[in-house]
């Protein structure tokens, strides 16, 4: 099969034939229809953001496609169905607390890394080898289709965050980090799964203004400043009410004061929920104060993607009408374009964008 490589961190991706995947017990092989490349893949394969990776490896996490070869353990899927592949892998040996590996991406730990010696290779191929529980039935779509589907895998991810944070209907939500691409996803999740207001700080007004176009007066905006005791009175001042969640997932880039000017917003008895990159390109802690978490019982979650069943979940919301794939922009490769597409997707990461390649 034709396949993207990735030989050597800051070495352009390698066009190539690669063996196929071969199918075992616990197992799918799904053709790649469609994928989306990551808007800081770049920085991935210039070894920028410190990835475990094990190389050579076919990247791509995640992926829209049709099944081609089941195992014996499959009593629901077909040949020939659309599936999403969802590149969160688990162990199966230790469901309390599994290790994982983000197929075609990255891995956590010793654990993940042994996983990623298996599943490691990604989407950026004409077929991927998946486990058969990251195996998701999509129903009947096109395959045109199938380039907006890819947005599945930017919407997951703040789902799993407001999953973690149990976001009820006629909530208020505060999301930090509304102006970028997982941002701008969290916003329209919170809404399709019933927030009554979502408040989306940021310091790009053409940004703010297009989320109050697209989602209308529940979405209020507010302008950053960049001074952290002004910004957090001006967000609570902007919410109808008391904020009953506050979901984090600004970049590494951001200054920690950002951070914690948002989460400080919260209502006493309030969930926080961090998924972002802040801290890991080093740097000051986010010194959030322990007499306001402990008196103002703040319940604070760490959460790395989402759990097993968000993809099924997250589909029938898209399946009913309440999230709308529609939202999103999509410029698509073909394989041999790989490269540019990284490129591309780098330069063009902004809100309800997608930059896929098609195999």
């Amino acid at each position: 099969m034709k396949a993207a490589v990735l030989k050597s961190l800051g070495s352009p991706l390698v066009i190539e034939n690669a063996p196929e995947p071969v199918l075992g017990t616990g197992e799918v092989i799904v053709d790649v229809i469609a994928t989306r490349v990551l808007s800081y893949m770049n920085e991935v394969f210039s070894g920028e953001r410190n990835y475990a990776l094990e190389l050579p490896i076919i990247p791509g996490p995640g992926g829209i496609g049709r099944v081609r070869a089941i195992g014996p353990d499959a009593t629901k899927l077909s040949v020939g169905d659309w599936v999403f592949c969802d590149p969160t892998v688990r162990s199966r040996d230790d469901v309390v607390s599994p290790d994982i590996a983000l197929q075609g991406l990255t891995a956590a730990g010793a654990g993940g890394m042994r996983l990623q010696q298996h599943f490691r290779h990604g989407s950026f191929a004409e077929q991927m080898r998946v486990p058969t529980e990251n195996v998701k039935r999509l129903g009947t779509i096109t395959p045109e289709d199938a380039t907006r589907w890819c947005a599945l895998g930017t919407l997951l991810v703040p789902y799993g965050g407001f999953l973690a944070a149990n976001l009820q209907p006629g909530e208020t939500v505060l999301v930090s980090g509304a102006t970028g691409n997982f941002g701008s996803a969290a916003v329209s999740v919170a809404l399709a799964m019933g927030a009554a207001c979502v408040v989306a700080p940021g310091r790009n007004d053409e940004i703010l203004a297009d989320l109050v176009r697209r989602f209308g007066d529940r979405v209020k905006p507010v302008k950053l400043t960049g001074n952290e005791d002004d910004d957090r009175e001006r967000m609570k001042r902007t919410a109808p009410g008391p904020i009953d969640c506050v979901l984090d997932i600004m970049p590494p880039s951001v200054s920690t004061n950002v951070v914690r000017a948002a989460i400080m917003t919260v209502r006493a008895y309030g969930r926080v929920v961090l998924m972002g990159g802040v801290g890991m390109a080093g740097g000051t802690g986010l010194e959030l104060p322990y007499p306001w978490i402990m008196r103002n019982c703040i319940s604070i979650h760490g959460v790395w993607m989402y759990p097993p069943d968000a993809a099924g979940r997250l589909i029938a919301l898209v399946r009913a009408g309440l999230l709308r794939l529609e939202e999103y922009e999509a410029t698509a490769f073909d394989l041999d374009h790989a490269n540019e597409a990284v490129a591309h997707a780098a330069a063009n990461g902004g809100p309800f964008k997608l930059t896929v390649i098609r195999p």
